[in-house]
């Protein structure tokens, strides 16, 4: 449950009437006053990182070299591990002669003969000649002639159909040319639309494998603390890059895939330990600033801004307060223990100190605190002390004491802390009301 604090009404709040003996039993008066008060929200919260990387191992092989321990400070960019693996570089090798195996194909265009007529033409021509020269042999004059007539009659039609035949090869040739020509023209353009394929998943298969090489050397994506992970005993898998292989022309051997992650088991990374591909090497943390993540009720959450500031209190530093402010609220729902939801909330963590102003130590991410936000602050409220709010459906209400006599008079709060709450109309300064045994006061009751 989200506790609420102010700051107490002490110097300023109320002159309480002490008890008279004309004044209803457990029923205390006192007058308004301008006083400050702050309203506060607690949260659980952790101590988080500025940045956290989980450095993998990229393929099965065996820690070759170790250049940090646990606790080692490191700057971006930094050789912290290589890893010894023959079977990425025979991958890489493997991917590399597949890529220079292919090949430009090409095909040689198909030509069919032209139809050729003039053997048959010239024999019929023979034929002819040998026609007319018995025509002539006739010695009827008249019966020659007919002969004669008739065979250059009969020649005329037969060059006339060698004419037809002739243009009707030729658009066959033409034809027939075309559609071969085609097809070889769209074989060609498949063949290069597949050898364009082939070269690109080449490619992609020889970059995979060089990535996988490249990052047997792991360097640190940022400056930070390392901490070192733990071998699962080099009985994974290989690597991603069967798939791209076996996608070659020719097929190539499917290899296994790399696992998500290492298996957790095993022992300590060490120089000569074998790893699996996913196996955890080394984590760089990243603590050049700290941050919160705090678990605020939805209840408050409504409350809090962007730039809210808040004060933190750790386990592990009693009697130290550390300051902080509010960075984002997010917008996804969390169970809450209590029953209902809560929102994270996150925040930067700034420098603690003790009560006597000696500097705190700098905190560890993952330790629990407790966050006060301060989601509002009024410091020259109308303030009355929070016993004097009695509550009646959704209202808000006082005593107020006129000539003697109880009012009932409905307030609105603003700044609400445990024991001083701002009254932002309703009630003016210098006004007499009921502090103690509000509850027991009816409309009219006499009241000195």
């Amino acid at each position: 449950m989200t506790i609420r604090r102010g700051i107490p009404p002490l110097l300023v709040l109320l002159a309480l009437a002490g008890c008279s003996s004309e004044e209803p039993a457990n029923v205390q008066l006192g007058e308004v006053r301008r006083a400050p008060v702050t309203e506060v929200v607690e949260a659980p919260a952790t101590i988080g990182a500025r940045a956290t990387a989980t450095l993998r191992s990229p393929a099965q092989g065996t820690i070759a070299r170790l250049y940090v321990r646990d606790g080692d400070r490191v700057r971006k960019g930094e050789t912290l591990a290589r890893i010894s693996s023959p079977q990425a570089e025979d991958q890489l090798d493997q991917a590399r002669k597949a890529a220079k195996g292919i090949r430009p194909a090409s095909l040689a265009p198909v030509r069919l003969p032209s139809l050729d007529t003039g053997v048959f033409d010239r024999q019929v021509a023979a034929h002819f000649a040998r026609a007319r020269k018995e025509a002539r042999k006739v010695k009827d004059a008249t019966a020659r002639r007919q002969l004669l007539n008739a065979i250059d009659l009969a020649q005329a039609q037969h060059r006339a159909q060698s004419r037809a035949l002739a243009s009707i090869t030729a658009q066959l040739n033409r034809s027939i040319t075309g559609v071969l020509s085609g097809m070889t023209n769209g074989l060609s353009t498949s063949m290069a639309s597949l050898q364009a394929a082939s070269r690109t998943q080449a490619r992609a298969a020889v970059r995979a494998a060089k990535g996988t090489v490249d990052s047997l050397t792991i360097k640190a994506p940022f400056g930070g603390v390392v901490t070192l992970g733990r071998a699962s005993g080099g009985g994974g898998g290989t690597g991603g890059l069967g798939g791209l292989l076996s996608q070659l022309p020719g097929g190539a051997q499917q290899l296994p895939s790399v696992p998500s992650a290492g298996s957790g088991a095993g022992g300590p990374v060490a120089k000569g330990v074998p790893v699996s591909a996913g196996d955890s090497i080394v984590t760089v943390t990243d603590v050049s600033e700290l941050t919160l993540s705090a678990d605020v009720d939805e209840t408050d959450v409504l409350l809090v801004e962007k730039g809210t500031k808040a004060a933190v209190e750790l386990d592990a530093v009693p009697g130290a307060t550390y300051t902080a402010r509010v960075t984002g609220v997010g917008v996804t729902p969390m169970e809450a223990g209590t029953g209902g939801v809560s929102y994270p909330v996150s925040l930067t963590l700034g420098p603690g100190a003790f009560d006597d102003g000696s500097a705190a130590p700098t905190p560890k991410p993952g330790m629990s605190a407790v966050t006060r936000l301060t989601v509002r602050e009024s410091p020259s409220a109308v303030a009355a002390p929070a016993s004097a709010i009695v509550t009646s459906g959704r209202d808000s209400v006082v005593w107020l004491v006129r000539n003697g006599v109880a009012e009932r008079r409905t307030v609105k709060l603003g700044a609400q802390g445990d024991t001083v709450v701002e009254v932002l109309n309703g009630l003016s300064v210098g006004d007499r009301i009921v502090v103690k045994g509000a509850d027991a006061v009816r409309p009219g009751q006499s009241l000195p």
